[in-house]
């Protein structure tokens, strides 16, 4: 059995798509890094397989997506948000969280067409005070955008997850797990599925052991409430509606479908 290089988001949403995959290191070997370092990874051949930002499917022509396995949300993400103290209208500057590359790509197309505003933008590390003291608003994603008490620091928090599907009526497909052909065959998609099942139907355990005592209860609800982790028809329609806006918007060279393993 060839060992398959798997490339995982360090954020609590990925978890319960990794679960028990560290335990079969005969078939697999498992890594964590922020999802912009996953595509990066994925594109080197650094690793043969990654949970990498939706948008970055377009990058290579031979990329191959492992079918009914995603992470994805209809309305609140709770994780994607853009935080600012001052009103949306009012917002002339971005910074951008130096980990995304599909949400980044998300906030572009909302501001153009739901938002009606056309700031500038600017990419930073994910750190509140320098984002703010740099921009009039920020993009975070992950667990600090999950995590922090954004009403504390005098801040607006607006759920790119529910502008996406008050707009278009549709799940946003956040990250995939994709490769190049031949990286895993039908007994290792198997492996992934089965993994994602059991973490669905673990993930309150999950998110006790990730979150400690002090964030267990939103990690719990998170993961219940607000991702998903299929990809039926919807999730797919989802994610060639984002592909035709981030083309329209010039964020891509073009949309294509989507091809499976």
């Amino acid at each position: 059995m060839t060992r398959v290089r798997l490339g995982a988001v360090a954020y609590l949403n990925a978890r319960p798509l990794v679960e028990g995959l560290a335990g079969q290191t005969a078939r697999f070997d498992l890594r964590f890094d922020a999802p912009s370092t996953c595509a990066a990874l994925l594109q080197a051949g650094a690793i043969d397989l990654g949970m990498i930002p939706s948008i970055e499917y377009l990058r290579a022509p031979d990329y191959r997506i492992v079918p009914d396995v995603a992470i994805t949300s209809r309305g609140e993400v709770a994780s994607v948000a853009l935080f600012t103290s001052r009103p949306l209208g009012a917002v002339r500057s971005i910074a951008l969280d130096a980990s995304s590359r599909t949400s980044a790509g998300l906030l572009r197309v909302l501001c153009a067409r739901r938002f009606g505003i056309a700031p500038s933008f600017v990419t930073l590390a994910p750190d509140f005070g320098v984002m703010l003291a740099k921009a009039d608003a920020a993009l975070m994603i992950g667990d600090p955008a999950l995590f922090v008490d954004h009403a504390a620091l005098g801040l607006e928090k607006l759920d790119l997850g529910a502008a996406w599907t008050e707009m278009t009526g549709l799940p946003f497909v956040w990250a995939v797990w994709a490769g190049r052909p031949g990286a895993i065959d039908a007994t290792g998609v198997a492996a992934l599925q089965a993994a994602r099942d059991a973490g669905v139907a673990g993930s309150d355990a999950i998110a006790d052991a990730y979150c400690g005592a002090a964030h267990a209860a939103v990690g719990r609800a998170y993961l219940r409430e607000n991702i998903k982790y299929g990809l039926g028809p919807d999730e797919r329609a989802g994610l060639q509606r984002y592909y035709a806006l981030a083309a329209a918007e010039g964020l891509v060279p073009e949309a294509r479908r989507s091809a499976f393993y």
